[in-house]
């Protein structure tokens, strides 16, 4: 089996996890660990992973935990996302003490399919040389590199109901939460601070509800921003009125188009645990948790915005804040999971806003 790129490069390997065909964008991520919340990452959705550290899987598989009877305490959703692995190394053995399976076996019972012993550091140079690109993995290359949804992914990934997650304890606060593709440990943060989620669908707008909340959240989420129309629509609303507004990642992008900005491509993205990101007004440098392939475009950016966060490497945006009201957004993950915790407080800086 091999991973054909689209642009005709070809790279070799030996197949394990689900022995099966695979089509999607070829990324990579850089962390040394993390692959159980790299893969149940829902933002994943559509992509061929390349794990740029070279031995994967040495501490295992936990099992699913329930942090609530909605949110599990390990993984970032309930299933995997992701349309195939690459690795340079697939350790097959394992040591870790909360550890059921092999990283090999989890895979298998998932059915996604995997190769290892790939030259993922070439790999890795073609794709930040070419920019991201589709490829499959097979005997031979796809006739059609295209999964035909051009972006527009969230649909596959959102609820498809509302519903309501309580936290533990006292409600404190309670949020309108747009779930594009949520990750558990964004729930996690806001269940731990006592605040009560409504839990909506990417396409049915808080606004138009019966219920009853003190601020909106837009979640992180796969695809293209610009096609989520049904969304940008909702957060047209969330700009127009004087609640306070979060958004991560995507909310990041989507607030931004929503105010009339706009959102480019990167060559190819940020996706790892370890991106220095620089707040704009205090000068003080954060290391964070990143995965993503689009963000806001800095010669188009929303007017009635800010830059709140800049990226140290790039100067790409990684956040903004609204010039007059208690509306702002984060294109990182502060929740981490995996990855530093240094900018979990922006979930307080929301909360004291309610």
């Amino acid at each position: 089996m091999n991973l054909h790129l689209a642009n005709g490069k070809t790279f070799t390997g030996t197949s394990f996890g689900a022995d099966k065909p695979a089509l999607g964008e070829v990324v990579f991520t850089t962390g040394m660990t993390g692959y159980l919340e790299v893969l149940t990452d829902p933002s994943y959705y559509g992509q061929i992973v390349v794990f740029t550290f070279p031995l994967i899987g040495n501490y295992g598989v936990q099992a699913l935990k329930e942090f609530t009877e909605a949110v599990d305490e390990v993984y970032e959703s309930k299933k995997i996302w992701v349309k195939g692995v690459i690795l340079s190394e697939e350790s097959e053995e394992f040591s870790h003490y909360l550890a059921t399976s092999s990283f090999a076996e989890w895979l298998k019972k998932n059915d996604i399919p995997a190769l290892s012993g790939v030259d993922t550091r070439a790999l890795t140079k073609e794709l930040r040389e070419t920019g991201t690109i589709f490829g499959n993995i097979g005997a031979t290359p796809a006739e059609k590199f295209d999964d035909g949804l051009n972006g527009r992914y969230v649909p596959e990934v959102s609820p498809t109901e509302v519903t309501v997650i309580e936290p533990q304890g006292n409600t404190k606060k309670t949020v309108a939460f747009v779930d594009c593709g949520a990750k558990n440990g964004i729930l996690r943060n806001f269940l731990e601070r006592g605040v009560k989620i409504i839990r909506f669908p990417f396409n049915v707008s808080p606004f138009d509800s019966e219920y009853e909340f003190d601020g909106v959240f837009f979640s992180n989420g796969p695809g293209d921003p610009a096609v989520m129309t049904e969304t940008i629509d909702i957060a047209k609303q969330a700009l127009a009125q004087d609640k306070p507004v979060f958004g991560i990642c995507l909310g990041n992008q989507i607030l931004g188009l929503a105010d009339g900005g706009q959102t480019k491509k990167m060559k190819y993205g940020h996706r790892g645990v370890n991106q220095p990101v620089q707040d704009v007004d205090t000068k003080h440098c954060i290391i964070t948790t990143q995965n993503h392939g689009y963000v806001i475009d800095e010669d188009n950016f929303p007017p009635n915005f800010k830059p709140k966060f800049t990226n140290v490497n790039d100067g790409t945006n990684e956040g903004i804040q609204h010039k007059t009201k208690p509306i702002f957004a984060a294109q990182f993950h502060p929740e981490a999971c995996a990855g530093p915790e240094d900018a979990q407080y922006l979930f307080d800086e929301f909360i004291n806003t309610l």
